[in-house]
Protein backbone atom coordinates (compact mmCIF):
# COMPACT_ATOMS: atom_id res chain seq x y z
CA UNK A 1 0.00 0.00 0.00
CA UNK A 2 2.89 2.15 -0.22
CA UNK A 3 1.11 4.37 -3.53
CA UNK A 4 -1.51 5.38 -1.33
CA UNK A 5 -1.80 8.92 0.67
CA UNK A 6 -3.05 8.05 3.69
CA UNK A 7 -0.81 10.81 5.52
CA UNK A 8 -1.82 13.29 2.70
CA UNK A 9 -2.20 16.35 4.64
CA UNK A 10 -0.05 15.51 7.81
CA UNK A 11 3.47 17.51 8.45
CA UNK A 12 5.46 14.86 10.57
CA UNK A 13 8.91 16.05 12.38
CA UNK A 14 11.14 13.37 11.94
CA UNK A 15 13.91 12.87 14.45
CA UNK A 16 16.53 10.59 14.72
CA UNK A 17 19.14 10.16 17.76
CA UNK A 18 22.18 8.13 17.27
CA UNK A 19 22.18 4.83 16.40
CA UNK A 20 23.07 2.00 13.30
CA UNK A 21 18.76 1.82 12.63
CA UNK A 22 20.09 5.83 11.28
CA UNK A 23 20.15 3.71 8.26
CA UNK A 24 16.13 2.98 7.98
CA UNK A 25 15.42 6.28 8.15
CA UNK A 26 16.28 7.26 4.84
CA UNK A 27 14.02 5.10 3.66
CA UNK A 28 11.05 5.94 6.19
CA UNK A 29 11.47 9.65 4.98
CA UNK A 30 11.14 8.37 1.62
CA UNK A 31 7.77 6.22 2.80
CA UNK A 32 6.51 8.71 4.71
CA UNK A 33 7.00 11.24 1.94
CA UNK A 34 5.60 8.67 -0.64
CA UNK A 35 2.30 8.55 1.47
CA UNK A 36 1.34 11.85 0.85
CA UNK A 37 3.58 13.58 4.15
CA UNK A 38 5.56 16.62 4.47
CA UNK A 39 8.56 15.34 6.64
CA UNK A 40 10.81 17.76 8.58
CA UNK A 41 14.09 15.94 9.64
CA UNK A 42 15.65 17.17 12.89
CA UNK A 43 18.84 15.16 13.80
CA UNK A 44 21.12 15.23 17.11
CA UNK A 45 25.07 15.14 17.27
CA UNK A 46 25.23 11.45 17.52
CA UNK A 47 22.87 10.97 14.54
CA UNK A 48 24.92 12.53 12.08
CA UNK A 49 28.18 10.35 12.90
CA UNK A 50 25.46 7.62 11.13
CA UNK A 51 23.60 9.11 8.42
CA UNK A 52 24.18 12.94 6.81
CA UNK A 53 21.64 15.74 7.04
CA UNK A 54 22.17 15.80 2.79
CA UNK A 55 20.90 12.55 2.51
CA UNK A 56 18.21 13.42 4.42
CA UNK A 57 17.17 17.14 2.69
CA UNK A 58 17.51 14.99 -0.50
CA UNK A 59 14.65 12.74 0.52
CA UNK A 60 12.53 14.91 2.66
CA UNK A 61 13.32 18.91 0.21
CA UNK A 62 13.15 20.32 3.63
CA UNK A 63 16.30 21.66 5.34
CA UNK A 64 17.33 19.74 7.48
CA UNK A 65 17.93 21.23 11.60
CA UNK A 66 20.90 19.73 13.60
CA UNK A 67 21.50 22.60 16.11
CA UNK A 68 19.51 24.31 18.63
CA UNK A 69 21.02 27.90 17.42
CA UNK A 70 20.32 27.19 13.74
CA UNK A 71 20.51 30.78 12.46
CA UNK A 72 18.01 29.59 9.76
CA UNK A 73 15.49 30.63 12.09
CA UNK A 74 14.84 34.91 13.16
CA UNK A 75 14.27 33.87 16.44
CA UNK A 76 16.87 31.31 17.22
CA UNK A 77 13.72 29.10 18.07
CA UNK A 78 13.51 26.30 16.16
CA UNK A 79 12.36 24.24 19.14
CA UNK A 80 9.36 26.10 19.16
CA UNK A 81 8.54 26.99 15.58
CA UNK A 82 9.09 23.23 14.37
CA UNK A 83 6.98 21.92 17.10
CA UNK A 84 4.17 24.33 16.37
CA UNK A 85 3.80 23.11 13.02
CA UNK A 86 3.57 19.65 13.70
CA UNK A 87 0.66 17.03 13.12
CA UNK A 88 2.96 14.43 15.09
CA UNK A 89 6.98 14.01 16.26
CA UNK A 90 8.27 10.85 15.37
CA UNK A 91 11.78 9.28 16.75
CA UNK A 92 13.17 6.88 14.72
CA UNK A 93 15.72 5.50 15.65
CA UNK A 94 15.18 6.41 19.15
CA UNK A 95 18.04 5.92 21.40
CA UNK A 96 18.07 4.06 25.18
CA UNK A 97 20.19 7.16 25.97
CA UNK A 98 17.61 9.41 24.19
CA UNK A 99 14.46 7.83 25.68
CA UNK A 100 16.01 8.28 28.95
CA UNK A 101 16.75 11.91 28.50
CA UNK A 102 12.51 12.36 27.58
CA UNK A 103 11.99 10.61 30.63
CA UNK A 104 13.61 12.97 33.06
CA UNK A 105 12.95 15.82 30.63
CA UNK A 106 16.74 16.69 30.16
CA UNK A 107 16.76 19.09 26.87
CA UNK A 108 20.46 19.69 25.85
CA UNK A 109 20.30 19.75 22.38
CA UNK A 110 17.40 20.30 19.00
CA UNK A 111 15.64 17.38 19.41
CA UNK A 112 14.83 16.95 23.05
CA UNK A 113 14.31 20.38 23.09
CA UNK A 114 11.50 20.18 20.95
CA UNK A 115 10.11 17.20 22.46
CA UNK A 116 9.84 18.73 25.61
CA UNK A 117 8.29 21.82 24.31
CA UNK A 118 5.82 20.43 21.42
CA UNK A 119 2.43 21.40 22.69
CA UNK A 120 1.38 17.73 23.97
CA UNK A 121 -2.21 17.68 23.98
CA UNK A 122 -2.15 18.31 20.17
CA UNK A 123 1.66 17.02 18.90
CA UNK A 124 1.69 13.40 19.51
CA UNK A 125 5.18 11.78 20.30
CA UNK A 126 6.23 8.47 19.40
CA UNK A 127 9.46 6.46 19.20
CA UNK A 128 10.35 3.62 17.72
CA UNK A 129 13.36 2.15 20.07
CA UNK A 130 16.44 0.95 18.67
CA UNK A 131 19.02 -0.85 20.19
CA UNK A 132 21.24 -4.06 21.74
CA UNK A 133 19.43 -6.17 22.97
CA UNK A 134 20.95 -5.92 26.71
CA UNK A 135 20.30 -2.40 26.48
CA UNK A 136 16.62 -3.19 25.50
CA UNK A 137 16.16 -5.50 28.54
CA UNK A 138 17.89 -3.87 30.75
CA UNK A 139 15.87 -2.74 33.91
CA UNK A 140 16.59 0.83 33.57
CA UNK A 141 15.38 0.89 29.92
CA UNK A 142 12.25 -0.63 30.51
CA UNK A 143 11.34 1.37 33.37
CA UNK A 144 11.59 4.59 30.77
CA UNK A 145 9.45 2.55 28.79
CA UNK A 146 6.87 2.16 31.10
CA UNK A 147 7.21 5.63 32.02
CA UNK A 148 7.13 7.01 28.78
CA UNK A 149 4.11 5.36 27.96
CA UNK A 150 2.78 6.77 31.22
CA UNK A 151 3.53 10.13 29.90
CA UNK A 152 1.38 9.83 26.86
CA UNK A 153 3.99 8.64 24.32
CA UNK A 154 3.34 5.87 21.80
CA UNK A 155 6.22 2.91 21.25
CA UNK A 156 6.93 1.60 18.16
CA UNK A 157 8.27 -1.86 18.53
CA UNK A 158 11.29 -2.88 18.67
CA UNK A 159 11.22 -5.98 16.93
CA UNK A 160 13.70 -9.06 17.16
CA UNK A 161 16.05 -10.05 14.77
CA UNK A 162 19.64 -10.00 14.07
CA UNK A 163 21.47 -6.74 15.06
CA UNK A 164 24.28 -4.98 14.01
CA UNK A 165 26.55 -6.15 16.79
CA UNK A 166 26.19 -9.42 15.43
CA UNK A 167 23.83 -10.53 18.45
CA UNK A 168 20.32 -11.73 17.98
CA UNK A 169 16.74 -10.80 20.02
CA UNK A 170 14.59 -7.65 20.98
CA UNK A 171 15.72 -4.43 20.20
CA UNK A 172 15.61 -4.09 16.35
CA UNK A 173 13.81 -0.92 14.92
CA UNK A 174 10.76 -1.92 12.94
CA UNK A 175 11.24 -1.45 9.39
CA UNK A 176 10.54 1.45 7.48
CA UNK A 177 7.32 0.15 6.26
CA UNK A 178 6.03 -1.34 9.63
CA UNK A 179 6.68 2.27 10.75
CA UNK A 180 4.87 4.04 8.31
CA UNK A 181 1.64 1.50 8.09
CA UNK A 182 2.01 2.44 12.66
CA UNK A 183 1.28 6.21 12.00
CA UNK A 184 -0.99 5.67 9.31
CA UNK A 185 -2.70 3.90 11.87
CA UNK A 186 -2.16 6.12 14.41
CA UNK A 187 -4.46 8.74 12.73
CA UNK A 188 -7.41 6.58 11.76
CA UNK A 189 -10.36 7.54 13.93
CA UNK A 190 -10.62 5.03 16.66
CA UNK A 191 -14.48 4.12 16.18
CA UNK A 192 -14.28 0.38 17.48
CA UNK A 193 -11.87 1.27 20.45
CA UNK A 194 -12.91 -1.31 22.83
CA UNK A 195 -14.37 -4.01 20.67
CA UNK A 196 -13.51 -7.03 19.71
CA UNK A 197 -13.87 -8.29 16.17
CA UNK A 198 -13.91 -11.80 14.84
CA UNK A 199 -12.95 -12.26 11.04
CA UNK A 200 -13.20 -14.85 8.57
CA UNK A 201 -11.07 -14.56 5.14
CA UNK A 202 -9.59 -16.03 1.94
CA UNK A 203 -10.99 -19.43 0.56
CA UNK A 204 -11.21 -23.16 2.34
CA UNK A 205 -9.83 -26.07 0.72
CA UNK A 206 -11.93 -29.58 1.07
CA UNK A 207 -9.24 -32.20 0.40
CA UNK A 208 -10.12 -35.13 -2.34
CA UNK A 209 -7.09 -36.74 -1.81
CA UNK A 210 -3.61 -36.12 -0.88
CA UNK A 211 -2.57 -34.05 -3.53
CA UNK A 212 -5.97 -32.30 -4.66
CA UNK A 213 -8.99 -30.57 -3.30
CA UNK A 214 -11.87 -28.33 -3.86
CA UNK A 215 -11.20 -24.76 -3.43
CA UNK A 216 -12.29 -21.03 -5.16
CA UNK A 217 -9.95 -17.91 -6.32
CA UNK A 218 -10.68 -15.89 -3.25
CA UNK A 219 -7.27 -14.34 -2.26
CA UNK A 220 -7.78 -12.79 1.42
CA UNK A 221 -7.56 -9.66 0.26
CA UNK A 222 -10.64 -7.99 1.62
CA UNK A 223 -10.74 -10.16 4.78
CA UNK A 224 -7.08 -8.96 5.52
CA UNK A 225 -8.04 -5.26 4.83
CA UNK A 226 -10.78 -5.19 7.09
CA UNK A 227 -8.82 -6.90 9.86
CA UNK A 228 -6.32 -3.93 9.06
CA UNK A 229 -9.13 -1.40 9.17
CA UNK A 230 -10.90 -2.83 12.32
CA UNK A 231 -7.71 -2.47 14.33
CA UNK A 232 -6.54 0.70 13.01
CA UNK A 233 -9.89 1.81 14.17
CA UNK A 234 -8.78 0.44 17.56
CA UNK A 235 -10.18 -3.11 18.18
CA UNK A 236 -8.51 -6.51 19.23
CA UNK A 237 -9.20 -8.46 16.00
CA UNK A 238 -8.87 -11.74 15.84
CA UNK A 239 -8.72 -13.53 12.22
CA UNK A 240 -9.56 -16.58 10.83
CA UNK A 241 -7.55 -17.35 7.26
CA UNK A 242 -7.84 -19.95 4.76
CA UNK A 243 -5.16 -20.82 2.95
CA UNK A 244 -3.92 -17.40 1.32
CA UNK A 245 -0.22 -15.82 0.93
CA UNK A 246 -1.52 -12.64 3.02
CA UNK A 247 1.07 -10.78 5.15
CA UNK A 248 -0.45 -10.63 8.58
CA UNK A 249 -1.72 -6.91 9.65
CA UNK A 250 0.02 -5.70 12.74
CA UNK A 251 -1.39 -6.43 15.74
CA UNK A 252 -4.02 -8.84 14.73
CA UNK A 253 -4.11 -12.15 15.87
CA UNK A 254 -4.00 -14.64 13.37
CA UNK A 255 -5.63 -18.35 13.24
CA UNK A 256 -4.71 -20.89 9.94
CA UNK A 257 -7.07 -22.94 8.90
CA UNK A 258 -7.76 -25.19 5.93
CA UNK A 259 -11.04 -26.38 5.33
CA UNK A 260 -14.44 -25.25 6.04
CA UNK A 261 -15.04 -27.69 9.12
CA UNK A 262 -11.56 -26.23 10.46
CA UNK A 263 -12.74 -22.75 10.63
CA UNK A 264 -16.20 -23.64 11.97
CA UNK A 265 -14.44 -25.33 14.93
CA UNK A 266 -11.82 -22.01 15.33
CA UNK A 267 -14.71 -19.78 14.99
CA UNK A 268 -17.70 -20.86 17.19
CA UNK A 269 -15.71 -21.30 20.36
CA UNK A 270 -14.66 -17.49 20.06
CA UNK A 271 -17.33 -15.98 18.74
CA UNK A 272 -19.51 -15.91 22.13
CA UNK A 273 -16.57 -13.53 23.36
CA UNK A 274 -16.40 -11.08 20.81
CA UNK A 275 -18.58 -8.21 19.92
CA UNK A 276 -18.73 -8.25 16.25
CA UNK A 277 -18.32 -11.28 13.78
CA UNK A 278 -17.48 -10.37 9.86
CA UNK A 279 -18.04 -13.44 7.26
CA UNK A 280 -15.79 -12.39 4.52
CA UNK A 281 -14.12 -16.38 4.12
CA UNK A 282 -15.33 -17.66 0.64
CA UNK A 283 -16.38 -20.97 2.26
CA UNK A 284 -17.01 -24.29 0.14
CA UNK A 285 -20.53 -25.14 0.60
CA UNK A 286 -19.58 -28.68 0.07
CA UNK A 287 -16.89 -31.62 0.50
CA UNK A 288 -16.49 -34.92 -0.47
CA UNK A 289 -17.48 -37.32 2.52
CA UNK A 290 -13.67 -38.77 2.97
CA UNK A 291 -11.12 -37.47 1.80
CA UNK A 292 -8.60 -40.55 -0.30
CA UNK A 293 -5.64 -41.99 1.33
CA UNK A 294 -3.93 -41.98 -1.76
CA UNK A 295 -3.66 -40.12 -4.93
CA UNK A 296 -6.50 -41.09 -7.14
CA UNK A 297 -5.24 -42.47 -10.51
CA UNK A 298 -6.92 -42.68 -13.94
CA UNK A 299 -8.23 -46.13 -14.26
CA UNK A 300 -8.37 -46.09 -18.66
CA UNK A 301 -12.31 -45.55 -18.29
CA UNK A 302 -12.29 -42.30 -19.44
CA UNK A 303 -14.39 -41.86 -15.86
CA UNK A 304 -13.77 -39.88 -12.87
CA UNK A 305 -13.60 -41.55 -9.64
CA UNK A 306 -17.09 -41.01 -7.39
CA UNK A 307 -17.17 -40.16 -4.34
CA UNK A 308 -19.92 -38.39 -2.04
CA UNK A 309 -20.42 -34.97 -1.50
CA UNK A 310 -21.96 -33.96 2.06
CA UNK A 311 -22.70 -30.35 2.85
CA UNK A 312 -20.25 -28.17 5.12
CA UNK A 313 -21.46 -26.59 8.12
CA UNK A 314 -22.97 -22.99 7.90
CA UNK A 315 -20.82 -20.67 9.89
CA UNK A 316 -22.25 -17.70 9.53
CA UNK A 317 -25.29 -19.28 10.29
CA UNK A 318 -24.17 -21.09 13.42
CA UNK A 319 -22.93 -17.63 14.88
CA UNK A 320 -26.05 -15.92 13.93
CA UNK A 321 -27.74 -18.36 15.85
CA UNK A 322 -25.86 -18.18 19.25
CA UNK A 323 -27.79 -16.67 22.30
CA UNK A 324 -26.05 -12.98 23.17
CA UNK A 325 -23.85 -13.69 20.17
CA UNK A 326 -21.72 -11.38 18.26
CA UNK A 327 -23.19 -8.45 15.67
CA UNK A 328 -23.03 -10.14 12.25
CA UNK A 329 -21.68 -9.36 9.29
CA UNK A 330 -22.21 -11.64 6.41
CA UNK A 331 -20.72 -11.32 2.58
CA UNK A 332 -21.74 -13.02 -0.40
CA UNK A 333 -19.68 -13.12 -3.67
CA UNK A 334 -22.16 -13.98 -6.59
CA UNK A 335 -21.75 -14.41 -10.23
CA UNK A 336 -24.75 -12.69 -11.72
CA UNK A 337 -27.95 -10.82 -10.00
CA UNK A 338 -26.16 -9.29 -6.64
CA UNK A 339 -28.72 -7.65 -5.13
CA UNK A 340 -31.46 -10.26 -5.10
CA UNK A 341 -29.29 -12.85 -4.26
CA UNK A 342 -27.69 -10.67 -1.44
CA UNK A 343 -31.21 -9.88 0.05
CA UNK A 344 -31.94 -13.77 0.17
CA UNK A 345 -28.89 -14.85 2.10
CA UNK A 346 -29.31 -12.06 4.35
CA UNK A 347 -32.58 -13.30 4.96
CA UNK A 348 -31.44 -17.04 5.11
CA UNK A 349 -28.45 -16.46 7.63
CA UNK A 350 -31.00 -13.59 9.54
CA UNK A 351 -28.02 -11.32 9.91
CA UNK A 352 -28.42 -7.46 10.30
CA UNK A 353 -25.97 -6.70 7.13
CA UNK A 354 -24.74 -8.54 4.40
CA UNK A 355 -22.27 -7.22 2.09
CA UNK A 356 -22.79 -8.30 -1.66
CA UNK A 357 -19.59 -8.23 -4.70
CA UNK A 358 -19.12 -9.98 -7.84
CA UNK A 359 -17.04 -12.55 -6.78
CA UNK A 360 -15.19 -13.07 -10.73
CA UNK A 361 -14.28 -9.49 -10.79
CA UNK A 362 -12.55 -9.36 -7.43
CA UNK A 363 -11.24 -12.22 -6.84
CA UNK A 364 -7.17 -11.77 -6.57
CA UNK A 365 -7.91 -7.93 -7.34
CA UNK A 366 -6.65 -5.15 -5.14
CA UNK A 367 -9.82 -3.18 -5.59
CA UNK A 368 -13.92 -3.86 -5.68
CA UNK A 369 -17.09 -2.60 -5.31
CA UNK A 370 -19.41 -3.75 -2.54
CA UNK A 371 -23.31 -3.44 -1.45
CA UNK A 372 -24.19 -3.22 1.92
CA UNK A 373 -27.67 -4.57 2.39
CA UNK A 374 -30.02 -4.69 5.57
CA UNK A 375 -33.59 -4.76 6.62
CA UNK A 376 -34.54 -1.19 5.13
CA UNK A 377 -32.90 -1.50 1.80
CA UNK A 378 -29.42 -1.26 0.21
CA UNK A 379 -26.40 1.17 -0.11
CA UNK A 380 -23.59 1.14 -2.65
CA UNK A 381 -19.54 1.90 -1.83
CA UNK A 382 -18.44 2.00 -5.38
CA UNK A 383 -14.87 0.91 -6.56
CA UNK A 384 -12.35 1.69 -4.68
CA UNK A 385 -8.56 0.09 -3.06
CA UNK A 386 -9.70 -2.86 -0.86
CA UNK A 387 -8.36 -0.85 2.18
CA UNK A 388 -10.48 2.27 1.43
CA UNK A 389 -13.85 0.18 1.23
CA UNK A 390 -12.91 -1.71 3.98
CA UNK A 391 -12.53 1.49 6.14
CA UNK A 392 -15.61 2.65 4.88
CA UNK A 393 -16.83 -0.42 6.34
CA UNK A 394 -15.68 -0.53 9.49
CA UNK A 395 -16.62 3.24 9.35
CA UNK A 396 -20.65 1.66 9.14
CA UNK A 397 -20.06 -1.06 11.69
CA UNK A 398 -19.49 1.20 13.90
CA UNK A 399 -22.26 3.45 13.31
CA UNK A 400 -24.73 0.66 13.31
CA UNK A 401 -22.85 -0.38 16.66
CA UNK A 402 -23.52 3.04 18.60
CA UNK A 403 -26.21 4.92 16.64
CA UNK A 404 -26.24 7.64 18.96
CA UNK A 405 -22.37 8.58 17.92
CA UNK A 406 -22.90 11.97 15.68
Amino acid sequence: MADRLDLSGRHIVLGLSGGIACYKAAELARELVKAGATVQVVMTEAATHFITPVTMQALTNRPVYTHQWDPREANHMAHINLSREADAVLIAPASADFMAKLVHGRADEILSLLCLARPAERVPLLVAPAMNREMWAHPATQRNVAALRADGVTVLGPAAGDQACGEVGDGRMLEAAELRDELIAFFQPKALAGRRVLITAGPTFEAIDPVRGITNHSSGKMGFAIARAAQEAGAQVTLVAGPVHQPTPAHVRRIDVQSAQQMHDAVLPLAGAHDVFIATAAVADWRPAAAAGQKLKKDGSGRPPAFEMVENPDILAAVARLDDGPYCIGFAAESHDLLRHAQEKRARKNVPLLVGNIGPATFGQDTNALLLVDAHGHRELPQADKLTLARQLVAEIALRLNPSTP
